[in-house]
């Protein structure tokens, strides 16, 4: 790994071309918030939430985790403009819901309790109608009680395949995730106050698709796919490669012109929980093995080696394989309207005491007991999510109007790390003030201590929550709602 090349200008410009010629407007897929629209599924399935057992790494005994279908990381796979029908079936003993994280969808389906949906109870259903019109890397997660179910592993891998994609020798899909386990392989506590109110409650269990390493193999000389997503609650992370040619080829799922991994600001793209990367990586010709890991903290985790098998054929290739363009709504930078929200640690002066007015239909909702926290950290905009014993759901942060374009200022205050995420959109993510960000869609982005990042949006129809995706954040005030109508 080489570090410290900055972005060319030119890797620049490229990567600001997504945003022009390779961008083109799409039509709108979302409809107003719980309102039925009319949909055809061509794929049905059914997602059975519940406990399975799992020998984690260094564990006495196999580890009560929860899945779905009794998969650990279960991975659907379909063709891009399916229309999928997912029946949840909630096997646990709380209260749940499925949030397909990235997708553009209608409001109704977005998994957020008390805001989109009801809270699914123990033994009950919902069904999601899902629109799955842009490709990519997703993945579909609880929304209540985040921090315990997703702490015990219940999250899937949704992958929406282009058929106009270059053909890749190998893919690989690398789930990364710690654990809080004891040496016996129960759980410890998913949070701690003192964890909540800083960087978060690590685990000390690394694992990748829920093992300590990956052997890997791939043809020498040929392209492998790396699908690498951070399903962690906590943790983020600097993934780089060693030993071979690498791209980013797509952040959150969307492509982007591919960016060298070694001209990337230390030869690591950072990424906070939720977040997605797609790495190419070529392979040696001399069957040199490949490895990557996360070298944030001090003691560097490889996570992957990949060996080179056989004798590369052919002429050595020249440049990677990039994938087509997204075809996503195109914010007009020209007539957007500015909003800046700022990310704080919650004081008695900083937050205000504020709620919905009482002729909002939603002004008398609870959220679930299970659904925050039981104290108060953070805060956006001087306006914290209901936490303890205040359920009542708080004002929007913004209302928006539908198909209007929205250029959002992002400026952390505090001294912590923080991945964004806002539901429903793909935004575009323009410019950071420390300067480490090229232009590209996303749908997480990660702002650092002292940043301001800028991102912007073609507004879709309903409610939206905009939030921390470091779970003890959100779950202890960190996240707010947009009111699209």
């Amino acid at each position: 790994m080489t570090g410290g090349a900055a972005i060319s200008r030119r890797a620049l410009l490229a990567a600001g071309a997504a945003f022009g010629a390779g961008a083109v407007l799409a039509p709108a897929r979302t409809g107003l918030a719980r309102v039925p629209v009319p949909f055809e599924p061509t794929r049905r399935l059914t997602l059975a939430a519940g406990e399975m057992a799992w020998q984690l790494p260094g564990a006495g005994a196999p580890s009560r985790v929860y899945a779905y279908d009794g998969e650990l990381f279960r991975q659907i796979r379909v063709p891009r403009g399916t229309r999928l029908e997912a029946r949840f079936a909630n096997g646990l003993s709380e209260g749940s819901t499925v949030h397909f994280h990235g997708i553009r969808m209608p409001n109704e389906f977005d998994g957020v309790p008390t805001l989109t949906q009801p809270l699914v109870e123990p033994g009950g259903g919902f069904t999601y109608r899902i629109p799955l019109d842009d490709p990519g890397t997703f993945f579909f997660h609880p929304h209540c009680d985040e921090t315990g179910q997703a702490g015990r592993g219940l999250a899937g891998v949704l992958i929406v395949e282009d058929p106009r994609d270059p053909t890749f020798d190998v893919e690989h899909v690398l789930c990364l995730k710690d654990w809080r386990i004891d040496d016996a392989g129960g759980f410890l506590p998913m949070s701690e106050p003192d964890g909540a109110a800083k960087a978060g409650t690590f685990g000390a269990t690394r694992t990748v698709n829920g093992r300590a390493h990956l052997d890997l193999s791939a043809p020498a000389g040929g392209d492998v796919r790396l699908r690498i997503l951070n399903l962690d609650s906590t943790r983020i992370m600097d993934i780089g490669v060693e030993g071979a040619e690498a791209w980013l080829i797509a952040v959150d799922g969307h492509a982007l012109p591919p960016l060298p991994m070694d001209k990337l600001p230390d030869g690591i793209w950072r990424m906070g929980p939720a977040q997605r990367i797609d790495v190419q990586v070529r392979m040696p010709r001399d069957g040199a093995p490949v490895t990557v890991s996360d070298y944030r903290a001090s003691d560097v985790f490889t996570f992957a080696t990949i060996s080179a098998e056989g004798r590369a054929r052919g002429p050595r290739r020249r440049g990677p394989l990039a994938l087509p363009p997204p075809k996503l709504p195109l914010p007009d930078l020209k007539t957007v309207e500015f909003h800046s929200f700022t990310l704080q640690q919650a004081t008695d002066a900083a937050v205000r005491d504020t709620g919905l007015s009482p002729d909002d239909p939603l002004a008398k909702a609870l959220i679930d007991s299970l659904c925050v926290g039981g104290a108060t950290y953070w805060a956006i905009a001087q306006q914290s999510w209901p936490t303890g014993e205040q359920r009542h759901l708080p004002p929007p942060l913004a209302r928006m109007e539908a198909g209007k374009s929205y250029r959002i200022e992002i400026k952390n205050e505090t001294r912590y790390p923080h991945p964004v995420h806002l539901h429903g959109h793909a935004f575009a993510v323009l410019s950071s003030s420390k300067g480490r960000l090229p232009k590209h869609f996303a749908d997480t982005v990660l702002t650092q201590p002292g940043e301001a990042v800028e991102i912007a949006f073609v507004a879709a129809p309903g409610d939206w929550v905009f939030h921390c995706h470091i779970l003890e954040h959100m779950e202890t005030g960190m996240m707010g709602w947009f009111r699209v109508i």
